[in-house]
C-alpha cells in the first residue's frame, strides 16, 4: 500500500466481520458456548450503552451521534494523506463504529458475544475489538518516533 493511501478495504473487513459474526452468534444460549476451557466463551450480551454501558437507554440518541462521528471522519479523512500504520487505524476504528451503529439503530442495543473467561472484563464484540485496535494503533504513531516522521496531514 502507497504511502498516503487510506485504506478503506480495512474499514470495509471491520464492518464485514463485525457483522458476520454478530449474526453467526445470534443463537447463542443464555448461558453461552465456551470455546476454549477457561480461556474464551460467546455469551449474549445486549449492551444498551457505550464503552461499559455508558448512557445506556439512549440508542436514537447513542446512533445519532454515531453517525455524525462517522460521517465527519470520513469527510475529513477522505483526502488526508495518511502513514500506513495511522490508515489501518483509523480505518479499524471507522468499521467497528460503524457496526455498532447499525445494531443501535436497527435493534436498539450492540450485541456483545466474546467474553475472556480468565480475566474480569466487559463481554465485547468484534467492532469493539476493531475500535480499540486502531486506537492502539494510533497511540502507536503519535508515540513511535520512526512512526512520527511519515507524513500525516
Amino acid at each position: 500500500m502507497k504511502e498516503g493511501h487510506r485504506p478503506w478495504a480495512v474499514a470495509a473487513a471491520a464492518l464485514a466481520a463485525d457483522r458476520i459474526t454478530k449474526h453467526l452468534t445470534a443463537g447463542l444460549p443464555p448461558e453461552g458456548t465456551v470455546l476454549i476451557p477457561g480461556v474464551i466463551r460467546l455469551r449474549p450480551v445486549q449492551n444498551r450503552g457505550i464503552a461499559f454501558s455508558f448512557l445506556s437507554g439512549r440508542p436514537e440518541l447513542l446512533g445519532v451521534l454515531s453517525l455524525v462521528i462517522i460521517a465527519g471522519a470520513f469527510w475529513y479523512l477522505r483526502n488526508k494523506r495518511l502513514s500506513l500504520l495511522t490508515g489501518i487505524g483509523l480505518m479499524l476504528m471507522l468499521g467497528g463504529a460503524a457496526g455498532n451503529m447499525l445494531d443501535r439503530f436497527f435493534t436498539g442495543y450492540v450485541p456483545d458475544m466474546i467474553e475472556l473467561m480468565f480475566v474480569h472484563f466487559a463481554v465485547f464484540n468484534i467492532a469493539d475489538a476493531c475500535l480499540t485496535v486502531g486506537c492502539a494503533l494510533v497511540m502507536i504513531r503519535l508515540i513511535w518516533p520512526e512512526e512520527r516522521k511519515k507524513a500525516d496531514g
